[in-house]
């Protein structure tokens, strides 16, 4: 199992230091939620601040984009120094042209899901894909509750295609990822179970044996 802790939950006046943090106590991945108050109600940040905390860290930034428009904003993301660009299926912009722009930038394209939406919805596209971000939570704010139920959405995307990376976001934390794990889930965002943590490194090791212990 990778973890990719969600600067969501960080200290956002030492955004740079929690990202470098994470890397010292051994994060995967750096997952980094870009929401603009229209797809979704919250506004975070965009691509400068992601420009601006690349060099903290060596690790992929993998970026989760709950906008209206990805496909017009996929540019400045790839400048920004995005490894991984998700973007959600529910979204404006074509899902085939902005894969197609996400890779021809030299990233790695990702479709992200609502609970909501039939998991069905991505199979024409799961060929060009990378990996899907099956949402574990209604997206756009940080702390809520798991829906187990969304293992099945995990378990039909590995059916289709077992090779494909799937990622779950949304209420990880030690109650939970064991589910996720035997669903086949490849990759858990983790916010607060990691960030607010008297020992984040701890956090991100215990999460990793438990899902190791609960497959």
């Amino acid at each position: 199992m990778l973890i990719a802790p969600s600067v969501l939950s960080s200290d956002f006046s030492q955004l740079g230091n929690e990202v470098k943090r994470m890397d010292v106590c051994g994060a995967d991945w750096i997952h980094l939620d870009v929401m603009d108050g229209h797809f979704v109600p919250n506004i975070t940040f965009g691509a400068p601040v992601i420009k601006a905390v690349r060099k903290f860290t060596d690790k992929p930034f993998d970026v989760h984009l709950m906008i209206d428009e990805p496909l017009r904003y996929i540019p400045d993301f790839l400048e920004a120094g995005a490894d991984i660009i998700s973007f959600h299926i529910e979204a404006q912009s074509d899902a085939a042209k902005t894969i197609s722009a996400i890779q021809a930038g030299g990233a790695k394209a990702a479709v992200a899901i609502k609970p909501g939406t039939p998991v069905e919805t991505l199979f024409p596209y799961l060929d060009s894909l990378y990996m899907v971000l099956v949402m574990t939570v209604e997206p756009g704010f940080g702390g809520q509750s798991f829906m187990a139920d969304m293992m099945k959405k995990v378990k039909a995307l590995k059916a289709r295609k077992p090779e494909l990376i799937v990622q779950v976001d949304g209420g990880i934390h030690l109650g939970t990822i064991g589910t996720a794990a035997r669903a086949g889930v490849d990759v858990c965002v983790a916010g607060t179970s990691v960030f607010k943590a008297d020992d984040a490194k701890e956090a991100i090791r215990g999460l990793k044996a438990a899902a190791d212990e609960l497959i």
